[in-house]
């Protein structure tokens, strides 16, 4: 990299991680290729985006973020993944851990606050926030299912009597 490219770099990855809200520091050394390249497909699925950077340019792109709390974890081959929906991030990266040995959890920030990688791992167990919305909208919905049976029981109730009416006068009918 020459240095207008390592400027458009820098430039690029501060911008990226000024917009987001969750990054995890990771130890990537022997990675293969298809390993990181499953790893960056399983992380853009979760909406989430893993780099390999330079800790130099790292450093350079945290300046001026809330992130700069991270920069003593940037210390031998690390990369960072980062995601706006930090639930998301931390959760993929957790299970790629638990089935590559190579790759190691160093640590990452939420917002302001740097966490160590049983701090990732905490936030890993947390329900995503599409799994958050889901549940609320069940929330809501089950009141009104209820109400709805309520309201519909008396109307079957009646329907089930009025049954019976008919099929005794039918029987009563028949029999005279």
């Amino acid at each position: 990299m020459d240095r207008t490219e390592k400027r458009e770099f820098v430039a690029g990855l501060n911008q990226a991680l000024t917009a987001t809200q969750m990054i995890v520091v990771t130890r990537n050394a022997g990675l293969t290729v298809a390993e990181a390249t499953d790893l960056r497909r399983k992380m853009g699925a979760a909406g989430a985006t893993y780099k390999v950077a330079k800790n130099r340019l790292a450093h350079l792109a945290l300046e001026g973020t809330r992130f700069e709390g991270i920069k003593p974890l940037l210390k031998g081959p690390t990369a960072l993944a980062w995601s706006t929906d930090p639930v998301a991030v931390a959760k993929t990266a957790v299970e790629f851990a638990k089935t590559n040995e190579k790759f190691v959890l160093v640590g990452g920030a939420l917002g302001t606050q740097t966490l160590d990688a049983a701090g990732v791992k905490a936030l890993a167990e947390l329900p995503s926030l599409d799994e958050l919305r889901a549940r609320l909208v069940g929330m809501i919905a089950t009141p009104a299912t209820r109400i709805a049976g309520v309201l519909q029981a008396p109307a079957g109730q009646l329907a089930r009597v009025f049954g019976a009416y008919s099929k005794k006068d039918e029987a009563s009918a028949e029999a005279a």
